[in-house]
Formats: C-alpha cells, structure tokens, sequence
C-alpha cells in the first residue's frame, strides 16, 4: 500500500471513528455555554460513580439498592469518561428551579441479605457517592476547626460505621436523607437564574411514618414540615441489616450567591485541605534553574578553551599527542549495538513529546477545563495517535543514518513496540477490573475503538512518517569513522555506565518531582487538578535539565575516549523514571490506605507505565541533546 493510500485509509477510519462517537449538541468551551433557568423550571440531577481512594474500583450508582428512575438512561459519554470508569444516569432527584422542598420521599427500599452485605462493603470501603447537576459535580462542605474555614469534599459517603451508646459492637449505617442546596446567580434585569453551587449534608435517619404506607404520599414521623420537624442530625440512624427496609428521603434548598457562572468552579479547583506549597515547588524550581546554568556556564567556558586549544595546534608532533574528546572522533559517530532499537525508543519518544507539548498547549489555553469530563485523557490519545507521523519520520531518519535499509520492518516496530507493551499491561489491569465486577472496566466497544485508532490511525501514520523520512537524505555526521574500532581505555569508577546513569537521572526527577506530588493526590485521591500553567513550566525546566545533564556527563565520557555514547546518553536522564517509580513505591506507602490486593497491583501497574513512558520521553530528550552537541563540537574542530 502507497503512502497516499495509508493517509486517505487513516483519515477514513478517523471519519468513521467520528461517526461512530455520540452525538454532541454543541461543542463546549469552558465559560461559554452556560444554561439559564426560569422560576419553577425542571433541574436534573444526573448519578455518577461510585469512588473510593481506599480500592480506586469505581462501580455504578445503581449496583448498591439505591432508589431508581421509572427508566434508568445513561448519558452519552466521550472516551475520556469511560476510560475513566464514569458512568453518568438519570436520577429519581428532580428540583424546580428556586422552589425549596422539604422532607420529599423518593422510595421505600427493602434490602436483603446479599444487598445489605454489598453496602456493609462498600461503607467499610469508604465509597462516596457522586451526582451532577448542570454539570457541576455535588460537593459536601466540611468546616475546619484548626482554619476556620470550610473546604469540600467531593460526593458524600454512603454511610459510616458507628456504635449504639452502650454497645461495643461496630454497625453500619446508611445515608438515607439528603439535605442539597443549590446555590445559584440571579440577573439583575431578569428573572432568569444560572447555577453556581451543588452543596448536600447527608443523615442517615431511621424513618417513621403514620399508618399504611402509600408510596409518596405517606406522612413521616421523623421528618414532617408541617410540624417542623426536619433532620438536622443522624442521632436515630438507619442501620444496615438485611430484611429491612430503608426509606429515602432528600430536602432542597436555595441560595443565592454573588458567585458569578464563570468563576463557578473555583470551589472545586481549591478542594485541597492543604493549600499548594508554592514557596516550596518555586523553591525547587529555582535550585534546578541554578544548577542548570552554573552548568552551561561551565560547559561553554570549557568547551571554548577546548576548541581553541584544538584548533591551534599547528606542528605534527603536537598533532599526534591529541587528547581528550578530539581523540575520538574517528568512532564517535559509529553505529551503536542494538541501533534499531534505538530507533524506536527515539521515534516513541518524539510521538510522546508531541502529545505532551500539543496537549499542554490545549489545556494552558482553558480548552480542556475540569468541566469538560474526560476531556483531558481524549485529547491525550487523539494526540498520540496522530504524532505517530512525528514517531516514524524521527525513527527512519535516525535509522537511515545508521546505514539502515529495511525501513518498513523498522516502521512496524516503531508502530507496535510501545503501544503493544501499553495494551498488553492495559488489557491484563482491565481483566483484574473485570473480575472485581466494576465500572471501571473498559468495555468490548470502547476496547474497539482503542484497537481502531491503534491499527486504523496510528500505524498508516508511522508509515507515512517513516516513508517521508526515509525519502530524505542521509543525516551526515561532521567527521569520517575509522573502519576499525579502536579499543576504548579502562575507565575510572565514577564513569562507569550503571554509575553515571543512576546519577544523571537524580536532576530530572529533582525538578518535577514536587508537582508530581499534586499529580499523584489528583489522580488517585480524586481531586481536580487545574494548574496546567504551573505544569507547563515545569515540563519546560525538565526539557532543560534532561538536556544538559546529558551533554554534561557525555561530553565527560567523551574525555575519558569513550565513544560509546549513544545509549548512554538516552539511559543518562531516562533513568530518572526509575526514581519516578520508587516515588510512587513511597507514595503509596505514606499517602494511600489501598488495602485490597487487586487495588495495590493496579496502582503499580498504572504507575509503572507511566514510569516506562517518562523514561521514553526524558532518553529521548537527553540523546536529542547529546546528538545535537556531538555534532556541533565535532564540526567546530579541524580534523586532520
């Protein structure tokens, strides 16, 4: 197949793809689309999840006895919010807009053994029930003694585990009474109203009522306006035993709030209970910069008495007692061992630069906003699929330099190696999920059009890349290669390979590793995470620090007359993801109460891709610069 008939077969499988997705009304720019609502008009509050940072397995709202809609639908979701593990229904909560309700029944459930069990586990496990309304998640406010001030919670608890006064027995205890409050923003020249808050205070009350039951219409005991007596406290809770029955109940409120639309989700986006450490990050970030240019001040100071030197050598004698980098530079430019391999470790890590750098682009610019469910991990694989043209033109190039002439088996490895590795790890955690029976299992038809943008998007494009690469000319190094090697000198302890690598990866980690603290507590404590400047910038100060690290301690192994440069230079700060990955080992350890076993190997096996991705992308920016600078300092002497 031509490479004209890859790209129109990628991009009909993208338009096919397209077709496929769910239909949206309109697209959506955080700040631009907001709904205004009349007096009395319907609000639907729609039921997400169920999240616990103690399992990190999601399941749906409706897998525990909750009480369900006439007809249950579920909402149109992107591939982010699946991916995610959202699963966003319809709900039997329904509000008029600024019409306060008070002790509303919505079902009386009767619960046997095997469902009193699953919300006994899911209570133990601390799961949170979550719930949208115009988009904006439901929050419950928690007032701090030692700050005095309230920070919220995201969803509430299902319930909690308590005692009766006298008893030493530990009971479970279900929130069965829902007090929400809609906080909205009313127009100064109309009656018209937009939301800009979704607050509840969960009760869990053992509910009583008068004579027969009559669905709705029944007067409760323990929760009469009439009377007003309303739930202000869970002091006669509604206890978890199968064979009873548990009644649900919710009141509404309204408030109104200077908060305007557009600064709605600064709540949700200062979530923390701790507030960001920026002395602390800043700090870091100007000890890296520090080292960093103390570094380039000393690699230019050097390298200019170098050069000079070099090139004033005149007589043949001075000629022949060459020392140091210059020595070399017969087999400095030498193919590597295991040159396609590297190849495809450099072409996987351009495609993952460019997705990091589009996507981050993106996100600074507010497109892809907390609002915008799922946005963020879409954009991020869309983006990857179409840097695979970036990932086979870097690899064939590189390839074609080594003298290579096999490119299409060079292009197949550059398009499987990686992505295969990720979905083979991916499938086996979503097997584990499978068997846990959770929504956060990916299902047949998302795993589809996963396959479908690998195999119909992805692979056409590196093989474009790589034939557009391939048809350019050969990158010529500045100075010839010797046709025998020569032997390379015994080198001091402080340059040995293992050595130098595990040192040179301490400065990149060093300069994101506190940010990485924040990545982590969103990812896995379920907090929103918003700073996309902040990390933007620091993803440019690991551009900088990979970069001269590397030339700093190739231009060292250089000295020593050690040519074999080229891995060494990629593994030099790609060994940072080896500390990445100790982090999280600690990070799990002091942050995460995950007790299950399934939970502890998907965290790890989460985290040791993210780790394998990190070392592709620093090795990768590492030998850029190394290649860059060998070239440069090689063209810049005379070379007998």
């Amino acid at each position: 197949m031509r490479p004209p008939a890859m790209l129109r077969w990628a991009a009909a499988a993208l338009a096919a793809l397209l077709a496929f997705a769910p239909p949206s009304a309109a697209f959506y720019l955080p700040g631009v689309a907001p709904n205004d609502f009349q007096k009395k008009d319907q609000l639907l509050v729609k039921v997400n999840k169920l999240t616990s940072t103690k399992t990190q397995l999601p399941y749906s709202y409706y897998s525990l006895p909750f009480c369900k809609p006439d007809k249950i639908v579920d909402s149109a979701e992107n591939l982010g919010e699946v991916l995610r593990g959202d699963r966003i229904e319809n709900s039997p909560y329904v509000f008029e807009m600024r019409e306060p309700k008070m002790c509303q029944i919505v079902c009386r459930a009767s619960i046997d053994d095997k469902q009193a069990k699953e919300l006994k586990e899911k209570i133990e496990d601390e799961y949170r029930v979550n719930m949208i309304l115009d988009n904006l998640p439901l929050v419950v406010p928690i007032t701090r003694q030692d700050r005095d001030a309230v920070v919220y919670q995201g969803g509430y608890h299902v319930g909690v585990k308590g005692q009766y006064a006298g008893n030493k027995e530990e009971k479970s205890f279900i929130h069965n009474h829902l007090t929400f409050l809609v906080k909205y923003h009313k127009d100064e020249t109309s009656e018209l109203s937009r939301i800009v808050g979704f607050e509840v205070k969960p009760f869990s009350i053992n509910h009583q009522f008068e004579g027969a039951w009559n669905d709705k219409n029944t007067r409760l005991i323990t929760c009469d306006p009439h009377a007003s007596k309303l739930v202000t406290n869970s002091d006669t809770p509604q206890e978890v035993e199968g064979g009873k029955e548990i009644i649900f109940t919710y009141d509404v409120g309204f408030e109104e709030s200077e908060v305007k639309w557009a600064s709605r989700w600064d709540t949700y986006l200062l979530m923390t209970d701790d507030q960001i450490h920026w002395f602390s990050i800043v700090n870091s970030l100007m000890i890296v910069l520090f080292l960093s240019g103390m570094v380039a001040m000393i690699m230019l100071r050097t390298l200019y008495r170098d050069i000079s030197r070099y090139n004033q050598l005149e007589t043949e004698e001075e000629a022949q007692e060459e020392t140091g980098w210059k020595l070399v530079h017969g087999d400095v430019f030498r193919p590597p061992a295991n040159s396609d391999l590297l190849c495809v470790c450099v072409g996987t890590g351009v495609q993952f630069f460019g997705m990091l750098l589009v996507t981050m682009i993106f996100a600074v610019l507010g497109f892809l906003s907390p609002s915008n469910r799922g946005g963020l991990m879409t954009a991020m694989l869309l983006t990857w699929v179409l840097m695979g043209l970036f990932a086979g033109y870097a690899s064939s190039r590189l390839y074609k330099m080594f003298k290579g002439s096999e490119w299409k088996s060079i292009t197949l490895r550059t398009a499987f190696l990686f992505p295969g590795i990720a979905f083979g790890i991916f499938f086996i955690l979503n097997a584990l999920i499978w068997g846990e029976k959770s929504s956060g299992a990916v299902p047949f038809t998302t795993m589809f059009a996963l396959v479908l943008l690998w195999f119909g998007i992805s692979v056409p494009l590196v093989f474009v890349g790589s034939y557009l690469g391939f048809k350019q000319p050969a990158i010529e190094a500045p100075v010839k290669t010797n046709k025998i090697p020569r032997q390379v000198p015994e080198q001091a302890w402080y340059m040995n390979p293992a050595f130098t690598i595990l040192i040179g990866g301490i400065l990149p980690f060093g300069a994101v590793f506190i940010e990485l603290f924040f990545i982590l507590t969103s990812i896995w404590l379920h907090q929103f995470y918003y700073i996309f400047g902040f990390l933007f910038l620091v993803f440019i100060i690991l551009i900088v620090t990979c970069a001269e690290i590397s030339i700093v301690l190739c231009y060292f192994q250089l000295c020593s007359e050690d040519y074999t440069w080229w891995w060494r230079s990629y593994l030099t700060s790609g060994s940072s993801a080896i500390y990445l990955f100790l982090y999280a080992g600690f990070y799990f350890f002091t942050k995460l109460q995950i007790t299950k076993l399934v939970s502890g190997i998907l965290y790890f096996g989460y985290m040791l891709l993210a780790s394998f991705a990190f070392c592709v992308l620093t090795g990768t920016i590492g030998f850029a610069a190394c290649f860059w600078f060998t070239r440069l300092i090689y063209s810049s002497v005379k070379i007998d």
